[in-house]
């Protein structure tokens, strides 16, 4: 019952963050902001980085609109500190710049679906309701973001929905165009010929080609205002005011409109605070969901985050088909049924052990530490298995009782049993410790394993001739109630029987 307790309550994680000796830095400006600004904050947070002593080397980009990248790999690991503690220290020296916001995070050992964001954990929202989806969203997130419940949990909380960006609508009076000898084509080839960069001619030079694009000067493609200044064509090769045949109006609109199967949608990204399982972030995000958005919005996590919801489902039936196999094998090659329940009885012991390890240093029951109980299941069962073949034979060749057999089985085995864990256990210590690059993934499996190892063999030399000793009262008690209910009649059986000339019976 304890273990099946610890199993339960135990923080749950999927994969762990692997130091590579790289990190990855989204940034995003204010929605409206021009590229030549976008480049001036990020070299800012270019600086920034650049003072830090852990830096090898990096790239940083503007990737246009108000996004941008900074690639920075870092000095070998035994010259700073772990990367998600230079991520920590990282993230108010980045905030101190003003105008920009900065997402620094370790880029996952294996990325599972999804879609790049600016933090790791994603979170879609959907809805054929744009209006209730782009109500509901930000409340949503500022919840994530401001509530102390979900400050403890969470950190880097933003999403894709940008939908207040500076923009003009030019409304074309068509009737007024049409007067005028102006289409909605030549409007439109007007503006592209201003704002969108046409190329005209390429010049080639011996060694190298020049494209020729045609633009407007800064000091106009900053203001608004200027489009009023802006001259459209006739077909009669008259120069006609853009504001005589269009209405401007300054408005705010979606920067981008994101899809997800077909559905308007918007993706929440957050990150993980230090010491917190991905379990219990996903349970928190998944009942704020459930109390704050309408019906009409559909909620789901995708890449590592569903990842993690479809397979912490199936992780104690896998265990339990574990067993169940390795039951059905000791079965068949004991011809028993009460045997195999007797070796596999130190299973729970080290299961314990390997959970309350786990706790006791600070980590979730991630797929790694998964992997390390499984492997317990065939490491511990060793030591019944050695323990019981001696005193089945001792029982079968020399008559002995129960408890005189498992006791002989005990001492006979003991050496052999701990040579066999003290390999096992002097194998798995060193990934326990965690050294060397990636250790912080591999280190839940050592531990789960050293100690379960270390638990169930304390316990085993103990329980399982106890177990022994019960499981063959059990097994003679069954054997003896059998021989009562099938004790055949033999009054006729045991009495002289003979036939007579007509085939009648005479006693």
């Amino acid at each position: 019952m304890a273990t099946v307790y610890l199993f339960i309550v135990i923080p749950k994680g999927f994969l762990p963050d692997e130091d590579q000796g790289q990190i990855f830095i989204f940034t995003e400006g204010p929605q409206g902001i021009s590229f030549d600004s976008m480049v001036e904050h990020q070299l800012a947070l270019t600086q920034v980085v650049l003072q830090q002593p852990w830096v090898d080397s990096f790239m940083s980009t503007a990737a246009g609109g108000n996004a941008g990248r900074i690639f920075v790999r870092m000095k070998p690991r035994n010259e700073r500190k772990s990367a998600a503690e230079i991520i920590q220290e990282l993230r108010p020296k980045l905030a101190s710049v003003p105008g920009i916001n900065a997402f620094p995070q370790m880029l996952p050992p294996i990325r599972i679906g999804g879609q790049l964001t600016k933090s790791q954990y994603q979170f879609t929202l959907q809805s054929p309701d744009t209006d209730e989806l782009y109500q509901g969203e930000p409340k949503f997130e500022s919840r994530l973001r401001s509530d102390p419940q979900f400050r403890t949990l969470l950190q880097d909380v933003t999403s894709d929905l940008q939908i207040k960006n500076p923009q003009v609508n030019v409304d074309i009076d068509r009737d007024k165009a049409s007067s005028l000898g102006v289409t909605a084509q030549q409007v439109e080839d007007a503006l592209y010929s201003a704002y969108g960069q046409r190329q005209i001619s390429t010049i080639y030079a011996p060694n190298n080609a020049y494209r020729v694009i045609t633009e407007l000067e800064n000091q106009y493609q900053l203001d608004p205002s200027a489009l009023s200044m802006l001259y459209v064509r006739s077909s009669s090769g008259q120069l006609v005011p853009l504001n005589a045949v269009a209405k401007l109006t300054r408005t705010v609109g979606p920067l981008t409109i994101n899809h997800l199967g077909q559905l308007p949608a918007v993706t929440v990204s957050f990150n993980l605070r230090p010491g917190v399982s991905l379990g219990a972030a996903v349970s928190a995000v998944n009942k704020a969901a459930r109390e704050m958005l309408p019906a009409t919005v559909s909620p789901s996590f995708q890449g590592t985050a569903q990842a993690f919801e479809s397979s912490i489902s199936g992780l104690g039936l896998l265990l339990l088909m574990a067993i169940l196999v390795i039951y059905l094998v000791l079965g068949i090659l004991y011809e028993s049924f009460i045997h195999p329940i007797t070796i596999l009885s130190g299973l729970p012991s080290a299961g314990f052990g390997a959970l309350l390890t786990l706790m006791i240093f600070h980590l979730d029951l991630n797929l790694y530490a998964f992997v390390g109980v499984i492997m317990l299941v065939g490491i511990v069962k060793k030591n019944a298995i050695m323990m019981i073949d001696v005193a089945l034979e001792k029982q079968r060749d020399g008559g002995e009782s129960a408890q005189e057999a498992i006791y002989q089985g005990a001492l006979l085995r003991f050496r052999p049993i701990m040579m066999t864990t003290m390999a096992a256990l002097m194998g798995t210590l060193p990934i326990a410790l965690g050294f060397g690059a990636g250790a912080e993934s591999r280190r839940p499996l050592g531990l789960a394993v050293v100690g379960g190892l270390v638990f169930s063999q304390l316990l085993t030399l103990y329980i399982t001739p106890v177990f022994y000793t019960y499981m063959e009262s059990f097994q003679n008690w069954l054997r003896s109630f059998r021989k009562r209910k099938t004790v055949p009649e033999r009054a006729f059986e045991e009495e002289p029987v003979f036939a007579g000339k007509s085939g009648s019976k005479i006693a």
